[in-house]
């Protein structure tokens, strides 16, 4: 059978209908971003969503959060972070985007929540060395987190500072909200502190895995002396962080999910819209939900998983705004942060007010 030949360098003619469609699917050119000009932080990040790659997923991003600030409906926010975000720098970002109440609700590692209070003590992170000899920092009791260093002996201060004032609350069991917020009341001195500004504001701050973390030895500690001593003490009721967090989400029109990195906080706030059916309620999933890691889908881990995937388990809206950008946090929030703060979008935003009855939240108002 004789081959046809092909002109390498003609194409063959598309038909009208194909040539129709190729010419609306290439109508929207690539945004190349000019930086020679003075800029703004917001200015800058709507300019990424119309560039490519994780730059237009940031610009996503702003775009969710611009959407769901500006919703009618006032959705309760909720924000999970994870990793080394003050050891990173973070501290502040954080603190800002709280106390411009665009913040509702904070599930946190253990880790941030200590690293927090450790600063808010007076004691520093350290810029460091990640080919440092980690033998010879442990013999001068430096701890090592990447490229920053903290005080081992300053941990330990805390981590027992922490066992005693857990000894000046009332014995019995504690919602890790209930703790760190009678824990943040006591950090007057540094208006700096995510904690004490979240418990001024009356934002609740969970921490579904306390214990894995210097929170958890300071607990610890506690508890091996009133054991040693023979008197009650307190413990913290993981349990109680599920109902008290299912409450605000089945109790509030709306709820959106904002993942910074991943791990138990993101998970958590998931899984807070899935028992909204021990409570007989449906919410539908989050209605906006963005989240920023370094994390990828293809290893099955939940803290790379897709918030498409999560539509699947109910957790997020089928109809959601929702967007990710796979960019580390220390790059990715301040830009987030940084838009939301200069185009104001707090502008309004009546602040949240939880009224507790120990582990039954009587009711959501704003304020």
């Amino acid at each position: 059978m004789q081959k046809k030949k092909i002109d390498v360098f003609k194409f063959t003619p598309l038909s009208a209908e194909l040539a129709k469609k190729k010419k609306k699917i290439m109508s929207n050119p690539v945004t190349q971003i000019d930086v020679s000009k003075p800029t703004s932080i917001a200015d800058l990040v709507e300019s990424f969503g119309g560039m490519s790659i994780q730059a237009r997923n940031i610009g996503a991003c702003a775009e969710v959060l611009k959407n769901m600030y500006n919703d009618k409906d006032r959705p309760t926010v909720m924000l999970g972070l994870a990793g080394p975000l003050i050891a990173g720098g973070l501290r502040k970002v954080i603190r800002d985007f709280v106390a411009a109440g665009l913040v509702d609700v904070i599930v946190s590692t253990g880790a941030i929540i200590y690293q927090d209070i450790y600063q808010a003590r007076g004691y520093k992170h350290s810029r460091g060395n990640p080919d440092a000899d980690d033998a010879e920092l442990r013999d001068m009791w430096i701890d090592r987190i990447y490229d920053t260093y903290v005080d081992e002996d300053k941990f330990w201060e805390t981590d027992c500072w922490i066992g005693k004032f857990s000894d000046s609350l009332e014995p019995g069991s504690y919602s890790s909200r209930a703790f760190l917020q009678e824990l943040g009341s006591r950090l007057l001195d540094d208006e700096e502190s995510i904690l004490y500004t979240a418990t001024k504001l009356g934002i609740p701050v969970f921490c579904p895995a306390l214990n894995d973390s210097s929170l958890g030895i300071g607990l610890t500690e506690h508890y091996h002396r009133k054991t040693l001593e023979g008197r009650k003490g307190i413990a913290i009721d993981s349990i109680r962080d599920n109902y008290e967090l299912t409450q605000i989400v089945i109790n509030s029109n709306k709820t959106a999910a904002i993942y910074v990195a991943g791990g138990v906080p993101k998970n958590y706030i998931n899984d807070s819209v899935v028992m909204g059916y021990i409570f007989n309620r449906e919410t539908g999933g989050h209605t906006y939900a963005i989240q920023v890691t370094t994390d990828v889908p293809h290893w099955g881990g939940l803290s790379g998983s897709t918030l498409k995937e999560a539509t699947s388990w109910g957790k997020i809206n089928r109809k959601a705004t929702r967007a990710m950008a796979f960019v580390e946090p220390t790059v990715s929030l301040p830009l987030l942060v940084g838009y939301c703060l200069e185009r104001d979008l707090q502008q309004g935003r009546k602040r949240i007010k939880l009224d507790w009855d120990r582990d039954k939240l009587k009711s959501i108002k704003f304020a």
